[in-house]
């Protein structure tokens, strides 16, 4: 019996499907725009990052209030555009924060 072997055309078949999820489903939907509300405080391991509370304007969680990090300048009423608003980051953990949730 003998093999078959793959050729170009077969390879180029199979990546023709479309995308098939991870970095490209994210691309390929719009983003949704969210305004900052406050500021919560910086954090990285060199304070590059800002953690700030937005209030998302459009899409499927509409009026809910996030936490996220944002790289670069921002201030209160900025506008981000966001690739997804399904995942919050992590709340900053503080030394004066003891006992608090």
């Amino acid at each position: 019996m003998a093999k078959t072997q793959k050729t170009k055309d077969t390879k180029q078949q199979q990546t023709q499907g479309g995308p098939k999820g991870g970095s490209e489903a994210l691309l390929s939907e719009s983003a949704v725009p969210a305004v900052v509300e406050g500021i919560i405080g910086r954090t990285g391991a060199k304070g590059e990052v800002t953690q700030v509370k937005a209030l998302i304007l459009q899409g499927y969680d509409k009026g809910k209030v996030i936490r996220r990090n944002v790289k670069g300048s921002v201030r209160k009423k900025d506008i981000l555009m966001l690739r997804e608003t399904q995942i919050e980051a992590r709340r900053i953990k503080t030394k004066g924060m003891k006992g608090a949730y």
